[in-house]
């Protein structure tokens, strides 16, 4: 395949290259495999690392960026947004991308769209209460996309947890012929997890930042020693609270089904995951406990 990127802006265009690997694979009797990332753009050194994981992998590597207005509650950053797109090109380059698929609002919806891809239990918790609709857009979105690109491999990060969990549902429930595996959040050296909405950090609060995954590392050793949950959790955001943040939420569920414990066993996996505000930014992040339970019931992380 060629490493010069092409540059799609509507379904169309991607939909005849698209169909050009599958003639271009019977021609050969050779199957292509295709590892595809969905972004925002605004492209930071966590995208790099999906990028950089997939191509190995992957006979051709199909980047999205697009600002998907349906996961944005009204009151959210929609407008103000990062766009980024000429950076996200050179990133994009660096690491090897043959496909970007950068369509507009108008492009992925039109005017009569009535019809959503909707997960139900695991979407619920976290943030799930507290930002209607948005999981809806994320399904919704990602359904599109993997329709249209029809990938094997679809990588996402850790830094978002709940999203992947819903994600790797809906792609089982749905019978959808893509991998749906996940790399772990990559952070700064201070601790803090990359994302683009830390570049609205203000010079202070960006110091007060890295205590936050500081806070969910002390919450989670507690649980590993047998500290009742919810007494972990209000001593979590007791400590949040103490160094400046505004807490949305910390809390702790079962995975893979998010349910909510009790106790802690060593034979089962865990998030614990909390959002916060520092001024009008709002941060998440998580940890996963015992990990290794998700890794042999088929869950793919690297």
């Amino acid at each position: 395949m060629s490493s010069n990127i092409e540059i799609f802006r509507t379904r169309r265009q991607l939909c005849e290259w698209r169909a050009s690997i599958d003639q271009g694979a019977a021609v050969a009797k050779k199957p292509v495999t295709i590892g595809f990332v969905p972004t925002m753009g605004a492209l930071h050194r966590g995208h790099a690392e999906l990028l950089k994981q997939v191509r190995p992998r992957c006979d051709v590597s199909v980047l999205s960026i697009f600002v998907n207005p349906t996961q944005f509650g009204p009151n959210e950053d929609l407008a103000k947004y990062p766009r980024t797109f000429e950076a996200d090109l050179e990133v994009a380059r660096t690491h090897g991308v043959n496909v970007v698929f950068a369509p507009g609002p108008d492009e992925m919806y039109r005017a009569a769209h009535s019809t959503f891809v909707v997960e139900s239990k695991i979407a619920g918790p976290l943030c799930g209460q507290f930002r209607p609709g948005h999981f809806r857009g994320v399904t919704t979105i990602v359904a599109k996309l993997f329709n249209l690109v029809r990938p094997q491999l679809a990588l996402f990060g850790l830094k978002d947890a709940q999203q992947f969990f819903v994600l790797h549902q809906m792609a089982q429930d749905l019978d959808m012929a893509v991998s749906v595996e996940a790399i772990v959040t990559v952070r700064e050296p201070d601790g803090l997890a990359l994302s683009s909405r830390n570049a609205y950090l203000s010079q202070t609060n960006r110091q007060i930042a890295p205590k936050f995954f500081g806070i969910l590392t002390a919450t989670s050793n507690a649980l590993k020693v047998g500290t009742p949950v919810a007494t972990a959790l209000e001593t979590g955001r007791a400590a949040l609270a103490a160094s400046g943040f505004k807490v949305q939420y910390l809390d702790c569920v079962e995975l893979p089904g998010f349910g909510t414990p009790h106790t802690i066993l060593p034979e089962h996996a865990y998030l614990i995951a909390g959002a916060v505000y520092l001024g009008e930014t709002r941060l998440i992040d998580n940890i996963i406990v015992n990990p290794a339970v998700l890794t042999r019931a088929g869950y793919k992380f690297s």
